[in-house]
């Protein structure tokens, strides 16, 4: 096998500079905004689970439930009304991250989360108060257009206000925001679900209403990023912003970088067609196989439909919402290990490790599920200690993936785009991560009824071939100022073939990064 070069960190420059308490609360207000993304997550599977709210939406779904409680444990929630009830949010998010690249471009990123808390809140209340099919439908695509321009700007946001050897831990803070919005969406469905009168499942679905107020009060609090203020042609202000963030005077090198990179970005008139020029090829790459990977690890199928496939291989109504607020907890605990070494152990690391955590889980369930259910997913009570290994090792996959695919899938697209492409560059990563989760979220369930056991056999086959991706093709980006990130580009044994030095000129010269061969 020939040699690969690999850049394990370190840059050409090395802008002074400091965490502040300003920008730490800034980032972590930021970040905030993942609540809304989290919530929806965790919240529709437990609703789609709740007997009150399939009587009244979807009647044929739970009469299809309760008859094939006691044939086939597999096919009880395949149907696809019922999934577009939780998909129709995603094509809605796919559409509105387009909008939201030219708003984050022309406007500056706090809009774009304006747009997206707004529109959030309007999607929360149609749904809380619906009476008819089409008041959720209409209700779940509001929630999408915020979700498309909060994914889209917020990620962005943090790469650009954190300084870059803290960049990571940072910008992690938005998937640690989804995360705990899976955890208090788990936990209120667990609680909500116990109201007598059956209507628990409006206070859940209302209830999106309190991360949409945060994201957006904290749209107008926040300042805007140096980049942002620049592209728009205030640069004393920015200077200002830029020198409060990193809490020094002499910001003058970062200044200057950030100066030449917006009058490089000005002179492109359609950046979404300068993706498609060659020296962007491995941005492009990454932009599209990244967000791509990630869905197809099979975490939404968790996520979205925790309760759902607890209460398909064998727990009751309560214990299955139980276990949703279990791997909430793991989640978040496991996210906050990515926090902590995301700078430290790098980017490469963490992907790889998460890659071989989940294969292995990945093969346990699906032996543990086929040996108990077979083929014909014959139903039958759960002994303890086998309910205990199914979530034992469901958690541990969870963790793997929420300290790996989970933040890094957002952070490393948010980082290595240059400001000239930055906006469309993002828009098309947030737009393949909903195309995806829309297509797992509306055909799981039926894939689960066809494939049964085996759909955990699916999902480990694009975690082999996505660690393989990792290994070969995407280079180290830890410890990189984010206007210096080309060089990793022009050091890579492969990429280099696309990009040049006369690419980027004022790129970095790339003499800090180091390279390693693997043989």
């Amino acid at each position: 096998m020939p040699a690969v070069g690999i850049p394990t960190g370190g840059a050409g420059k090395s802008y002074p500079g400091k965490l502040t308490p300003f920008v730490t609360m800034t980032c972590i207000v930021a970040a905030m905004g993942g609540l809304i993304f989290g919530y929806d997550i965790g919240i529709s599977g437990g609703v789609t689970s709740m007997n009150p709210f399939l009587q009244k939406f979807f009647p044929s779904v739970y009469r299809k439930k309760k008859a094939e409680e006691s044939t086939n444990q597999y096919c009880q929630y395949d149907s696809q009304t019922l999934t577009m009830f939780t998909s129709s949010l995603y094509l809605a998010a796919l559409i509105s991250s387009l909008v939201a690249s030219t708003v984050t471009r022309k406007f500056g990123r706090k809009l774009s989360m304006l747009f997206g808390g707004l529109l959030f809140f309007a999607g929360a209340i149609l749904n809380g108060f619906a009476q008819k099919v089409w008041m959720l439908i209409v209700g779940r695509i509001l929630l999408g257009f915020g979700i498309g321009f909060a994914n889209q700007s917020v990620p962005l946001y943090l790469s650009e206000m954190a300084p870059y050897k803290f960049r990571g831990a940072l910008n992690i803070g938005f998937q640690l925001s989804i995360t705990i919005g899976i955890l208090v969406a788990n936990v209120l469905n667990y609680f909500f679900a116990k109201i007598e009168g059956g209507w628990g499942w409006r206070l859940s679905l209302g209830g999106a209403v309190v991360p949409a107020l945060i994201i957006t009060v904290g749209s107008l609090v926040l300042p805007d990023t140096p980049n942002s203020i620049i592209e728009r042609g205030q640069h004393e202000e920015a200077r200002i912003k830029l020198q409060r963030i990193r809490g020094i005077d002499n910001v003058d090198e970062e200044f200057a970088d950030l100066v030449a990179a917006s009058d490089a970005s000005k002179l492109v008139e359609h950046p979404w067609t300068m993706l498609l020029q060659r020296k962007y090829r491995p941005h492009l790459s990454m932009a599209i196989l990244i967000p791509f990977f990630q869905q197809l690890t099979g975490i939404n199928v968790i996520m979205f439909y925790a309760p759902v496939l607890f209460n398909t291989i064998g727990f009751g109504d309560d214990a299955s919402l139980m276990s949703a607020v279990i791997t909430g907890v793991v989640n978040v605990g496991a996210t906050l290990v990515s926090i902590y070494g995301v700078d430290k152990w790098g980017r490469r690391f963490l992907f790889l490790e998460g890659g071989v955590q989940m294969l292995i889980c990945q093969a346990v369930v699906a032996a543990a599920i086929g040996a108990k259910f077979g083929v014909d997913g014959t139903p039958g009570e759960l002994p303890k200690w086998y309910a205990i290994v199914v979530v034992v090792f469901i958690c541990t996959y969870v963790a793997g993936f929420a300290w790996s695919w989970g933040p890094l899938g957002w952070l490393v697209p948010s980082e290595i785009f240059p400001l000239e492409i930055r906006s469309a560059a993002q828009s098309i990563n947030v737009s393949v991560n909903m195309i995806f989760t829309f297509i797992v979220a509306q055909i799981f369930l039926t894939m689960l009824c066809h494939l049964k056991f085996g759909l955990f056999i699916f999902f480990a086959f694009f975690v082999v071939i996505m660690s393989i991706f990792v290994y070969f093709f995407l280079p180290e980006t830890k410890g990189i100022p984010i206007e210096e990130m080309n060089q990793i580009w022009r050091s890579h044994w492969y990429w280099s073939r696309f990009v040049s030095h006369e690419d980027y000129p004022n790129g970095g010269d790339g003499n800090g990064v180091q390279m390693v061969k693997n043989v």
